[in-house]
């Protein structure tokens, strides 16, 4: 399993300061939710998590090494990425898009061998799409493609899995699959980190929340004492209903603060 410990990074993209000096230790076995308006910088920093924005300050550390200090090829067996988007531009089947999670594990131009073949096959069992197998990606519906490139994901055999927006686009059932499948990974030991727009979802399946707003780390916590109807207010500029009397909050939006 794989742990990471994020020490006073801070990032600029062109000439902008987007993340400033935000820490955070993340360890195997947690469903940590990053949450936060749109432009906080959640993105941004998952991205730096993975080493694909270069830090202006601070570290990024996996298991006590720093990224820096790490080839791709490393740093994405350690943490599997599924970026925001789940565009497919090519017709593949949905066995051989998944098999593409292997990539970090292949040199160029070999061939995948007996253990890659069971890598698929398991991941495709966890994220319920064997019965997909032979169906052409581009065709599937948003459900449906969301599992699949979840299996693609899960294929890598990393010890961390890296998701951005998982739940874009889909119909509450769908968003509930999803969170389940991520929720039963954090179970099994990995770390799952997850950018959410979904407050009572983020809520109800994440033991940790990281609350970003304008690149600064607001809260670090359990959903409960992170999402607070101050801190709501504060951050995302709303009146919520936030319900404490179940297991996890629930939130619902109740108006624009300073709009009738």
């Amino acid at each position: 399993m794989v742990s990471v410990t994020i020490a006073g990074l801070s990032v600029d993209l062109a000439g902008r300061s987007v993340l400033r000096n935000v820490g955070a230790t993340l360890a195997a076995g947690e469903f940590v939710g990053i949450i936060g308006p749109n432009g906080a910088g959640k993105s941004t920093l998952v991205r730096a998590m993975l080493g694909l924005v270069p830090p202006r300050a601070g570290t990024v550390c996996i298991d006590g090494t720093d990224i820096a200090r790490l080839p791709p090829r490393q740093i994405a067996r350690a943490l599997s990425y599924l970026p925001q988007g789940r565009v497919l531009h090519w017709p593949l089947s949905v066995e051989r898009l998944v098999a593409l999670g292997r990539l970090p594990h292949l040199a160029p131009l070999s061939r995948m061998t007996g253990a890659d073949r069971l890598a698929i096959a398991e991941a495709m069992r966890r994220a319920d799409v064997i019965d997909l197998a032979g169906r052409t990606a581009t065709e599937l519906s948003g459900g449906e493609r969301a599992r699949v490139m979840l299996a693609r994901a899960l294929a890598v055999g990393a010890g961390g899995l890296v998701v951005d927006e998982p739940l874009a686009s889909l119909d509450p059932g769908h968003q509930i699959d999803v969170m389940e499948l991520l929720s039963r990974e954090a179970e099994a030991g990995a770390l799952v980190v997850a950018v959410l727009h979904e407050l009572t979802m983020a809520a109800r399946y994440c033991r940790r929340l990281l609350l970003i707003a304008d690149g600064a780390l607001i809260a670090d916590g359990p959903p409960a004492e992170v999402l607070t109807s101050e801190r709501l207010a504060a951050v995302y500029g709303i009146t919520a209903l936030v319900e404490t009397r179940g297991a996890a909050p629930l939130i619902v939006p109740t108006g624009r603060l300073g709009k009738q």
